[in-house]
């Protein structure tokens, strides 16, 4: 299907872009062209101003248009923001993913909109302005259908327009469980090839689930604003994947840790007292299973146009209570084991369960941190088998 301009035959039906279209985001910014899907609502956003979680935050990881309609031709505006890194290669523009009744049916992108200018070396940024963009499929089958158009997962992207040429209306609720889930950028999709193939992307599909997906890049850090949005956030699964950041960000000490632990999950069940919740730890991620962070950027190799992370921490400094991986599965296993003698609906998966070193021997982690395309698909099949499965921790089947 063409991904360019489409030339109408007749007039188009533009259909206002509002919530009722949108799914997976929780709010929607108005703009003066458009509407700014956020996967935090403002009122956390006003409680940090650090600009990674502003960045991530409003990347629509697992936000998508949902519509029913008979139309063939779909064209949608949008203005995205493109990251340049100075004296890296360009980034590849964000990718969009359409599915015809669940089934994949085209994908496309968009060129132009804002440029984030981004100097690793010197920390600053510099935002450009830029045109709108515009996506257009062609070719859609007949007859009415549910299309959903995936935005892309690591892109910020405001809607602007919706042009079609037969009516559009919500697409109808399936009554699927909703699953909410929180993570880092692992979980908000890295390197995957495309929004609907992040993991929690692939293991909603395949556990048959709607996805809210707050995975945020750099940003899982157990912050109450977090913790409170998905306390407020109705839903009928949960999983939290918690500590790589805490590791490469070095935010914490072993003291804070358990206690942080604690009051997000308290915040949370303020919420959703017997809604199940699923605690993750870490996948396997070498350099910081026994060494604590910071993680840094080789800013060597980043030149010469390839990512690769390393931790900078000394193993001796776990003594002093510094986090690795290995010590911060021991204290979610832990917590959760204490927790659950009064919360049976309360369970824990060691992430090495998903990715493991097995794993890591057949693919490898390109920067040693973030899993690629291929790894992504494992882990959300994985996901899906151990935590979707008949009695599961969040069968969706369970009544």
């Amino acid at each position: 299907m063409r991904t360019d301009e489409h030339h109408w035959t007749t007039t188009p039906v533009t259909t206002p872009i509002t919530a009722d279209l949108v799914r997976g985001a929780l709010e929607l910014e108005r703009t003066e062209d458009g509407v700014l899907p956020h996967r935090l609502p403002a009122r956390a956003r006003a409680q940090c101003a650090d600009p990674q979680l502003a960045q991530a935050e409003s990347q629509p990881s697992g936000v998508r248009l949902a519509f029913r309609t008979r139309a063939t031709a779909v064209e949608l505006d949008t203005r995205p923001t493109k990251r340049v890194y100075t004296g890296a290669p360009p980034r590849p523009d964000g990718v969009y993913d359409l599915l015809v009744d669940g089934r994949p049916a085209g994908q496309g992108s968009v060129a132009g909109g804002n440029t984030l200018t981004i100097d690793m070396a010197a920390g600053t940024t510099e935002l450009t302005a830029g045109p709108i963009g515009t996506l257009s499929f062609t070719g859609l089958p007949g007859g009415e259908k549910d299309v959903e158009i995936w935005l892309p997962h690591n892109e910020t992207t405001e809607l602007v327009a919706l042009r079609t040429d037969a009516p559009v209306r919500p697409a109808p609720q399936r009554g699927r469980k909703v699953w909410l889930h929180h993570g880092s950028s692992i979980s908000h999709g890295s390197d995957a090839a495309g929004p609907t193939t992040t993991w929690p992307a692939r293991a909603a599909a395949l556990g048959g689930v709607e996805l809210i997906n707050l995975g945020l890049g750099g940003s899982a850090l157990l912050d109450p604003f977090t913790a409170r949005t998905l306390r407020d956030t109705p839903a009928d699964l949960i999983s939290v994947k918690i500590g790589i950041n805490l590791v490469n960000a070095d935010l914490m000490r072993m003291r804070a840790f358990g206690p942080a632990v604690h009051g997000f999950l308290d915040t949370v069940r303020e919420g959703h007292p017997t809604v199940p919740l699923l605690v993750v730890s870490p996948i396997l991620c070498p350099i910081h299973e026994d060494t604590p962070g910071p993680g840094a950027i080789d800013l060597d190799a980043f030149s010469a146009g390839k990512l690769v992370l390393r931790a900078t921490g000394d193993p001796a400094e776990r003594a002093s209570g510094k986090l690795t991986l290995t010590t911060i599965r021991e204290e979610l296993a832990r917590i959760v084991g204490q927790r659950r003698a009064e919360d049976p609906n309360l369970h824990y998966l060691d992430g090495r369960d998903l990715y493991g070193q097995a794993d890591f021997a057949e693919l490898p982690l390109p920067d040693q941190l973030h899993p690629d395309a291929a790894t992504h698909h494992r882990i959300g099949e994985r996901f899906a088998r151990l935590a979707f499965a008949a009695d599961g921790p969040l069968d969706p089947h369970r009544t």
